[in-house]
């Protein structure tokens, strides 16, 4: 049995990367999926994959630091689909520089991605969900770095430990309505944006990128590897599942051992 069947499903940043898999790890699960991405071309071409192997899917424009596209397009969600069910917060971007060279537009504009992106959309989910009073669950993509600190990503680390504090509230008080709130903490996963780290941090600390590789990234895990997208796919499918309050405002650390609780 599908276990998220006829459920709807809002993700950002889905049109590659953790976002996308989700995407498909939802649909083959039995959810809608709303395709919300920054990226019109790339959303499209998502969505259009999706439903051509038969699952249901749309794409919406959004830039989630921008109220009215973030409305807007929860709006089309539930207007298409005519409920909503889950949200996943996955948008996000990375920026590799130490703190007292880091200018305030990059600080600023991190923790407008991460955090007001994560608040925009979480205000206009549960406003949907409070009014169709049929529970809901909502899903932060956060990073190991939600628990710990690494050298260089100052607004990162910020912003990912931030989203902590974001869920916990929204479990408290969304809670009596059915509706869960949980963090999926990764360690390193092989998406374009851990790809394109790597060459940054080789050259900001003055080594090799094999070195940033086996040392920086996944020197701490048990067995070499990195995360996989199919495990945080599959994390987010277990939690959006999951339909009582008995997990929620947990933090799910998925990293290999990379960090352990």
């Amino acid at each position: 049995m599908q276990k998220l069947l006829n459920k709807v499903a809002f993700i950002t940043g889905a049109a590659s990367g953790l976002g996308k898999e989700i995407a498909l790890h939802f649909a083959q699960e039995g959810a809608k999926v709303i395709i919300a991405d920054i990226n019109q071309v790339a959303a499209e071409e998502t969505a259009q994959q999706l439903v051509g192997q038969g699952y249901s899917a749309i794409s919406v424009v959004v830039d989630v630091t921008d109220e009215d596209q973030v409305q807007a397009g929860i709006n089309r969600a539930f207007e298409t689909f005519g409920s909503l069910d889950i949200l996943v917060s996955n948008a996000g971007v990375q920026h590799i520089e130490p703190l007292h060279q880091l200018s305030f537009k990059d600080w600023k504009r991190m923790l407008a991605i991460h955090l007001d992106g994560a608040f925009l959309t979480t205000r206009a989910c549960l406003q949907k969900m409070y009014a169709a009073q049929r529970g809901g669950c909502i899903i932060y993509i956060g990073s190991v770095h939600s628990k710990v600190a690494s050298k260089l990503k100052g607004p990162y680390v910020t912003a990912k430990h931030g989203l902590l504090g974001l869920c916990r509230v929204v479990a408290k008080e969304a809670g009596p309505h059915g509706i869960r709130a949980n963090v999926i903490c990764p360690g390193y996963v092989y998406t374009p944006l851990v790809a394109k780290q790597i060459p940054e941090q080789a050259r900001t600390l003055g080594m090799s990128e094999e070195a940033v590789i086996k040392n920086v990234m996944l020197g701490d895990t048990v067995d070499g590897e990195f995360t996989t997208t199919a495990d945080i796919a599959q994390t987010a499918v277990f939690l959006a599942a999951h339909e009582t309050n008995a997990l929620t405002g947990q933090a799910i650390v998925v990293s290999h051992g990379w960090f352990m609780e």
